[in-house]
């Protein structure tokens, strides 16, 4: 199952105000996407981190290193390893293009106990004016073709 959704920093869910707004000063908008994977952690962990589970979830090209190396994909994305948690979870900075600012992914990783693996995404450090329906959807589908080849 993948559940999707868009919230707020500080806000209430699904929503962003304006400079005036009720929530006060402008919020901006968090993605957050997730996925039950029938497979154990270890299993996805090592699928998450191979080059074909990488390019997958980032986008074709993007082959993972370790803390502080870059990752270049072919449609233009790009960043940086962050934090790498084995079993865990991992961060990467994500530039939409490279003059775009920076972004935050955050893959963890949650044993259900039962053989299968929680992913939870979130994307935040957005900024105003991006298309949260667009990473709702690109986020999603990188959760799927990960998960089709960590069950496969």
């Amino acid at each position: 199952m993948t559940t999707v959704g868009t919230e707020t920093e500080g806000g209430t869910p699904g929503k962003t105000s304006g400079p005036d707004g009720p929530d006060g000063p402008t919020q901006l908008p968090t993605v957050r996407v997730s996925r039950t994977v029938s497979a154990p952690a270890v299993h996805v962990w090592e699928v998450l981190v191979s080059p074909r589970g990488s390019a997958a979830l980032l986008g074709e090209g993007a082959v993972l290193g370790g803390k502080g190396e870059p990752y270049h994909c072919a449609d233009g994305t790009s960043g940086v390893v962050r934090s790498y948690h084995p079993l865990e979870q991992l961060r990467v900075s994500w530039h939409m293009t490279p003059d775009s600012p920076p972004t935050i992914v955050e893959v963890d990783l949650r044993s259900a106990g039962d053989g299968t693996t929680r992913l939870e995404l979130s994307q935040d450090h957005l900024w105003h004016g991006v298309d949260v329906d667009e990473l709702d959807h690109r986020w999603g589908a990188g959760l799927e073709r990960l998960a089709s080849l960590a069950e496969s």
